[in-house]
């Protein structure tokens, strides 16, 4: 008789590491443009010169991230010449832990823990770029955090003027932006955009196709054969467009099977992906979220306080009256943030016909899952 359980000992994943949300695959489908675009910008630095400053732009789960880190990983194949610095502005976001950041790749080893001035670190990385003759290509994922913290400006400015006190150094920037309210190039004082002048590479949302393609990848190479039937693939497609994020058919695939190992199967089914979508489908809340600006916060916060008063569509005018009480945010901005909701499939804004159009505003969470999450935002932040 044919063995159907898992042994203690044995597993469905091939290789676990594939469906990790910061891995970067050899085969990288569905952008090609845009990484042909992105190297064409940062080869001047492979010759010696600076690199053109870029912006990445498009909502979360659009391959942007992966994109950039796959360039940086081939330029550090490539060539010693040109130093690539990923920051992720999340966790560093304030001017002096960015160049502490770029400190430590191209010293080697952090600044001093105390004493050590800005002045003191960025001398030290543009005198070593300059006996090196070395062109540093910086990485800013999440720049819109920048803004938020009101820190853009002074990133930049010794970044792309770096040449003016330090003759020889060459130092370009990437900048990857998931606010597609934000546009970068506009929010930076005149001294900067002087010299930023950076191209925009858009990277628009994955087709269902596109999608089914990554993840039928990902399937080839993280678990073993007939662990993840078709059938049962075409849903966790299904899953991942409703939240429109890719990461979170990645990491549904991998909670499913972990489901179906700890049943003992040998095989993923319906249920394990159904059990396993409640919690995925909240990783596309949590990075949006950390995406959104404070005022932004509090308007979803009363949007969900009222949601979780009348679970019905609710008009957008009484949502308005409700939140504007809370916040206080014009009615102009507060369209522009609902607009913005539904572009990242936060909440689904649509119109009725009747006496006029009426707008209508439904969440796309449960509103007691998204305070929870804000709350945490909050509580973070």
């Amino acid at each position: 008789m044919k063995k159907n359980l898992l042994m203690w000992d044995e597993t469905l994943f091939r290789d676990p590491e594939v469906f990790e949300i910061d891995y970067v695959p050899e085969q990288f489908n569905h952008r090609d443009a845009q990484i042909t675009e992105l190297a064409f910008q940062v080869r001047p630095g492979m010759r010696g010169a600076r690199p053109l400053n870029t912006i990445c732009r498009g909502l979360p789960g659009t391959g942007k991230t992966t994109s950039v880190r796959k360039i940086l990983a081939d330029i550090e194949e490539a060539t010693k010449k040109l130093v690539p610095v990923y920051i992720n502005c999340q966790i560093d976001n304030t001017r002096f832990a960015i160049f502490s950041q770029i400190y430590r790749r191209v010293t080697g080893h952090p600044p001093p823990a105390s004493g050590t001035s800005f002045k003191q670190v960025f001398d030290a990385i543009a005198r070593i770029l300059q006996r090196e003759e070395q062109v540093l290509l910086v990485a800013l994922d999440d720049a819109n955090y920048l803004l938020y913290e009101n820190e853009i400006n002074q990133v930049l400015y010794p970044l792309l003027r770096s040449h003016e006190a330090y003759p020889g150094v060459r130092i370009g920037v990437v900048a990857i932006v998931s606010d597609m309210s934000v546009t970068l190039q506009s929010e930076v004082d005149a001294r900067v955009a002087s010299v930023f002048r950076p191209t925009e590479i858009y990277f628009p949302p994955y087709s269902e196709e596109e999608v089914h393609g990554i993840l039928e990848e990902r399937v080839l190479q993280g678990l073993y054969p007939n662990v993840l039937r078709a059938e049962t693939l075409d849903l966790v497609v299904e899953q991942t467009m409703k939240s429109g994020d890719l990461r979170v058919g990645i990491d549904l695939l991998k909670r499913a099977a972990l489901n179906a190992e700890k049943e003992a199967r040998r095989s993923v089914e319906r249920e394990d992906v159904c059990k396993a979508y409640e919690v995925s489908r909240y990783l596309h809340l949590a990075f949006s979220l950390r995406a959104l600006k404070a005022e932004e916060r509090e308007v979803l916060a009363g949007i969900a306080e009222m949601s979780a008063r009348d679970d019905r569509e609710m008009n957008a005018g009484d949502v308005y009256r409700f939140v504007k009480e809370q916040v206080g945010v014009s009615y102009t901005k507060f369209y522009e943030m609902i607009q913005k909701f539904d572009s990242m499939r936060l909440l689904n804004l649509h119109y009725r016909q009747g006496r006029g159009r009426t707008r209508l505003i439904s969440l796309r969470y449960d509103p007691g899952r998204v305070l929870e999450h804000l709350r945490q935002e909050q509580t973070l932040s």
